[in-house]
């Protein structure tokens, strides 16, 4: 049996979903944690599709879901990277929602042995306030970073849209950094999000020519590397990741954010490989924990053999604007069980096309991502026929 799917210069398409899921194998299956690398899924939030709300609404969130979708992704050894982009944090998440969301989730995390670390921001201030100064931005920075060392969790320090608009150049970076660095209890993550993610970050560290905030960057960390665990590195640029793992301070890793070149900075190189925190390991989870598990014996052609093919689904759901691929997630994660319902904080769900979404289906269904391939099948069609797509 066929479905119809849109395309996007507007004829349909007819394709034939896959009958059987993607299924572990027997020889590498199990919840035991990664060990070759450390992985974080950074995962969505589910909106509870019966508030009564609009996108200027504070986030109504269904916590059980939301919980039940960590507690998953767990389940498969991987670590849960919590309130970050992939949550909507500052997409419809307002720092009183994450600050919910943080405290559950770790104590989630607690319950169930689950790796956990949560993203430290400085979303109390609002972009519109021009009054805004880098002390402002240090106590908003601290007040997060409080929450998160006394809920349990690692603290990954995020870029700040509001320090990208009160520094006047690298000196601030540096003095902001240094400052939550000296006084952070265990080492951070430091996460470097590129404008591709989110514009108001243009220009981070100082410099919109990435060779001069690179090193900025580098100063950082050179200056605290007790203090820095890793780097998470979100530029989509596979050599300048690279290029900036090989001069890491010994002992700070660094954490691919690369939704695009994931595959090769994971299985590395003579001089060295990258770690993952991700966005795409959010729909990917079991398979990739499956060909992270490969790797951990040394397999690393099977290890590729497994996670290459996923990339074009990647890279349509990370596709300009960026910064809306959170949309392609959820609707996966609607297709595959894991939620009742395709609705999202601040209505996001209308943030990309039917035929984006179709192609997401035809990707994700082809690679086996979807535990019972006919519920998302029907879900699919349920949606085609909701948009007078004939089937």
């Amino acid at each position: 049996m066929t479905i119809r799917l849109p395309a996007p210069d507007g004829t349909l398409r007819t394709h034939e979903p896959r009958a059987e899921p993607f299924v572990p194998t027997a020889s590498t299956a199990r919840t035991a944690p990664l060990t070759s690398r450390t992985v974080f899924s950074a995962a969505h939030v589910v909106a509870d599709p019966f508030a009564d709300v609009t996108p200027d609404s504070p986030a109504a969130v269904d916590w059980d879901a939301t919980l039940a979708f960590r507690r998953h992704l767990w389940s498969h050894g991987l670590g849960v990277a919590e309130a970050m982009d992939t949550a909507q944090r500052g997409m419809g998440l307002d720092w009183a929602g994450a600050a919910e969301l943080i405290r559950r989730s770790a104590a989630e995390a607690r319950a169930v042995g689950g790796r956990i670390a949560c993203g430290v921001g400085t979303d109390q201030l609002t972009a519109k306030d021009t009054t805004v100064t880098t002390a402002d931005v240090r106590a908003a920075y601290e007040e997060q970073l409080m929450l998160v060392e006394e809920s349990g969790a690692q603290a990954v320090l995020m870029a700040s849209r509001a320090l990208a608009a009160a520094a006047t150049g690298p000196e601030d970076y540096l003095e902001v950094y240094g400052h939550l660095l000296r006084q952070s209890a265990e080492p951070v993550i430091l996460h470097w999000l590129g404008p591709m993610f989110d514009p108001a970050l243009d220009g981070y560290w100082g410099s919109s020519d990435l060779d001069a905030a690179t090193e900025v960057f580098l100063d950082v960390i050179a200056a605290h590397p007790d203090k820095v665990d890793g780097i998470k590195v979100s530029l989509l640029d596979a050599g300048r990741e690279i290029e900036l793992r090989r001069r890491l301070p010994q002992g700070v890793r660094c954490y691919t954010g690369d939704d695009f070149h994931y595959p090769e900075l994971i299985a590395g190189d003579a001089k060295g490989f990258s770690h993952a925190l991700l966005g795409i390991f959010d729909p990917l989870g079991p398979l990739a924990a499956e060909a992270v598990r490969l790797l951990d014996t040394g397999d690393t052609s099977g290890f590729r053999r497994l996670l290459d093919p996923t990339v074009p689904l990647s890279r349509h759901l990370f596709q300009a604007p960026t910064r809306y691929y959170k949309t392609g997630v959820v609707f996966l994660a609607w297709l595959a069980g894991h939620q009742s319902h395709f609705t999202m904080v601040a209505g996001l769900q209308s943030a990309r096309s039917l035929p984006h979404l179709a192609r997401a289906y035809e990707l994700a269904d082809a690679l086996g991502l979807f535990p019972d391939p006919a519920l998302a099948e029907a879900r699919m069609r349920n949606l085609l026929t909701l948009h007078g797509v004939p089937q």
